[in-house]
């Protein structure tokens, strides 16, 4: 079993923002799966599935950003899954607009969901899909931009993102991090 994490914010007022590129992310396999998001528990919006012959659940915390680790630890000790197989899907202000970047384990860097994540499970050792939504432009305060939506010109690179972020998933649940990292980083 897999559980698979889009961090974001909850509410209206943040749909489609940089912030929220994991849920994003997330709506579009439950979308291909045919998952219904429909079970609010542990803090968070479900969807349990298949992807192929694995079953996955599919979350979208519904803490605020900053909080995500209170739900995940909830998620973690009810559904007590390996951590290599917890995967999550965040925004990266450190890779532009329509680029992914996947990792095996790692740090948190500068991202206030997964600082949360990674104190709340007590663990960085498990994979991770960036999304890129690029750097705010000079002058630009970064909560104001991570808050902010995508202009038009940018919605054909971020679709595409979704798309690969979909194909990671399944690749590692197919084949392996280490063959989503080959086929899917950059």
């Amino acid at each position: 079993m897999y559980i698979i994490i889009g961090l974001g914010n909850p509410g209206k007022k943040y749909e489609h923002t940089r912030h929220n590129a994991g849920f994003d992310a997330i709506d579009k396999l439950a979308e291909k799966y045919n998952i219904k998001m429909d079970k609010l528990k542990h803090k968070a919006l479900i969807g349990e599935g298949r992807i192929g012959t694995e079953k996955v659940v599919l979350v979208k915390p519904q803490t605020y950003m900053n909080l995500s680790g209170e739900s995940i630890v909830s998620i973690c000790q009810f559904y007590k899954p390996e951590f290599d197989k917890v995967i999550v899907m965040y925004d990266d202000i450190d890779l532009d607009v329509g680029k992914l970047r996947i990792r095996k384990k790692g740090s948190a860097g500068s991202h206030n969901g997964m600082k949360s994540i990674i104190k709340c499970i007590g663990t960085q050792e498990f994979p991770r899909i960036r999304i890129g939504v690029s750097k705010p432009p000079e002058g630009w305060d970064l909560a104001d931009f991570v808050l902010s939506r995508f202009p038009k010109e940018q919605q054909g690179d971020l679709e595409e993102s979704f798309e690969r972020a979909v194909l990671t998933v399944e690749e590692i649940i197919d084949s392996g991090i280490e063959s989503a990292m080959n086929k899917y980083n950059g």
